[in-house]
């Protein structure tokens, strides 16, 4: 098994807010991956924690990496829940966490034993699922995207009805996860990107993510940081938004 994986913040006077990591159990059977991009508040910085992004992100991705791995019993969806209520418990006595802005993030964990690989992903975060005949299959969860395409996307359709949802206060939005389940045999390789570090694809088009599993594969997940951070210093980089983003990525091969 080959594991690696990397990150970096957009800028380092501020904290990386990306969480990923990678848990083996020790009987040696299985293992998973959680990758995590918290969501960095508007410039008013009010969020109505006084913990803050990095400390949800570190709280909630090691919540997450723990339940999938030791409680192998319950469906992803139910670990992200169980994590979520845990990492609220943590701070709901200090913290306003009915704010509209109070810390979240999206998530992608991937979870595998010699027999099958699950995986859920929420919001805007990609994973990258090749198989023995190295074809790419990119699971997303679109909901960001097709409001998009419908115009600006709004506060409002936050973790709402008819909008996009993240990780926040309320575990009832595991439910909204996009989930599947397939034959171990069917899988030889897992990538994981925030969406930082998908922008060579996404923003600069500088490849499919066939593309993008190939640079991991060869090159390894700083290179491909490496690459969006040199497309972000280039022409296409100068466009609304941020110019950088923090970024990470996880690319596993079974």
């Amino acid at each position: 098994m080959r594991i690696e994986l990397a990150t970096q913040p957009g800028d380092i006077r501020h904290p990386n807010e990306d969480f990923v990591s990678v848990a083996l159990p020790a009987s040696g059977k299985g293992g998973a991956l959680v990758l995590l991009d918290g969501v960095t508040p508007p410039p008013s910085g009010e969020t109505g924690c006084v913990h803050g992004v990095p400390w949800f992100t570190a709280r909630l991705g090691g919540a997450l990496l723990e339940l999938a791995v030791s409680e192998r019993e319950l469906t992803l969806k139910r670990c992200l829940s169980a994590a979520i209520s845990r990492t609220a418990d943590a701070h709901r006595d200090s913290c306003d966490l009915a704010h509209r802005r109070t810390p979240q993030a999206t998530v992608v964990v991937a979870r595998w034993d010699d027999a099958r690989v699950e995986y859920l992903v929420l919001s805007d975060s990609a994973l990258l699922v090749e198989s023995p005949g190295r074809t790419v299959t990119a699971v997303l969860d679109d909901r960001i995207e097709r409001l998009r395409a419908l115009g600006p996307v709004t506060d409002a359709a936050r973790n709402a009805e008819g909008g996009f949802f993240t990780a926040a206060a309320d575990p009832d939005v595991a439910a909204r996860a996009v989930t599947g389940s397939l034959a171990r045999a069917e899988v030889r390789a897992l990538a994981a990107l925030t969406d930082g570090a998908a922008r060579w694809v996404e923003v600069f088009r500088e490849g499919d993510w066939t593309d993008c599993l190939a640079v991991l594969a060869k090159e390894g997940p700083q290179a491909l940081i490496d690459r969006v951070r040199t497309a972000e210093r280039g022409p296409q980089g100068e466009r609304p938004g941020k110019r950088h983003d923090d970024a990470a990525a996880v690319y596993t091969e079974l």
